[in-house]
């Protein structure tokens, strides 16, 4: 019997089992190999950059991100462009250029030994039993049975813990795609591009090495592949080379629109990060909801093991008030009169000088 079973071995899962893994008995489960990195193995569709706010949680953890999972190069310019108006602008703002599947790995090699960690396992259904839980689990084409007094679902916005326990509670999704491309040489920037005939949400691009990733956050309704093409047409227009293209992935993310669609768990049942709806609406910013909501959970088991959620609802207020506050930012954003009016005013544009 484990203390705690986590599901995904994200920032938010393996961020919780580190603070608490000597404290509780927990077990972690995993269904990329990030122990041992093999060629063919799942990879998460992610732009892999630390926002400001990460970082700030990173600091706040007394985590420093090594060489070895840093890619350049480092950014500190957001272009952003918006496709309708013609308008394009420079934006001071500083990210952390990483490999995100080394930068999961690398926390996962922080855990502490007390902690069981099974990676290339995969969570396939759960069972109140009293007062524990049992985990249907499978591995290598066998079942497994585990139990435990808690479990977190720290499986991603798709979560499956939270389709189980919660399927009636209404999530807004966006097939994100996102495709590399080889590229002769890299600007320095990430690229924000806005056009409302492709999206509500917005499309980016992002330097890595010699590779340009580029994606879009599209409505799964809206022929989301078509899109995608189109706006590669459109960034052509813009002197990107798409030439050569590498290799090309999709996942769903969610976007709350309230606080309705945040849903923390229910009894012994927990959720964290995107799989609890911790997600920037503005952005899709998820990084620093993962570990301010994993910190929130591990002191809240400190605080009283026994009804953790109680604790941990209350802990991460902030949070909701955080998406509150950013769903009332979001129109200036993406409503294409304001952003006009924003971005034709000037405030904190940058001047690029290439050459002087």
């Amino acid at each position: 019997m484990y203390d705690v079973a986590v599901i995904g071995s994200g920032p938010a899962g393996a961020t919780l089992a580190r603070l608490i893994g000597d404290s509780c008995k927990v077990l972690l489960i995993e269904r990329r190999d990030l122990l041992e990195r093999k060629e063919k193995t799942v990879a998460k569709l992610c732009g892999g950059l630390i926002a400001p706010d990460a970082q700030g949680m990173l600091g706040k953890l007394g985590l420093g991100v090594p060489r070895e999972v840093l890619v350049g190069p480092q950014l500190f310019t957001v272009r952003t462009i918006d496709f309708q108006s013609k308008l394009e602008r420079y934006y001071q703002r500083h990210y952390i250029n990483i490999d995100r599947e080394k930068f999961d790995a690398w926390l996962v090699s922080l855990l502490p030994p007390s902690v069981d960690i099974r990676c290339g396992w995969f969570f396939k259904s759960f069972e109140r039993t009293g007062t524990s839980i049992r985990l249907r689990l499978k591995h290598n084409g066998k079942e497994y049975i585990e139990e435990t007094k808690l479990l977190v679902g720290a499986d991603g916005a798709f979560s499956p813990v939270r389709r189980m326990l919660a399927p009636q509670i209404h999530q807004e999704k966006y097939l994100a795609i996102q495709e590399w491309f080889k590229v002769p040489k890299n600007l320095p920037y990430f690229s924000v591009i806005f056009d409302r005939t492709l999206t509500d949400f917005y499309a980016w691009t992002i330097p890595k090495e010699e590779y340009l990733l580029v994606g879009a956050a599209l409505s799964p309704q809206g022929k989301p592949r078509e899109k995608f093409n189109l706006l590669k047409e459109k960034l052509l227009r813009y002197g990107f080379e798409l030439k050569e293209p590498v290799k090309r992935g999709a996942a769903l993310i969610i976007r709350p629109r309230s606080p309705a669609q945040i849903y923390p768990g229910e009894g012994n049942i927990v959720l964290l990060g995107e799989a609890a709806g911790w997600i920037s609406p503005t952005s899709a910013e998820g990084l620093s909801y993962a570990l301010r909501s994993a910190l929130a959970l591990a002191q809240s088991l400190r605080e009283n093991p026994r009804d953790c959620l109680q604790a941990y609802s209350r802990r991460s207020g902030k949070l909701k008030l955080n998406i509150v506050a950013k769903n009332f930012k979001a129109p200036f954003m993406y409503r294409p009169f304001l952003r006009r009016i924003v971005m034709g005013s000037g405030i904190t544009v940058m001047k690029i000088y290439n050459n002087y």
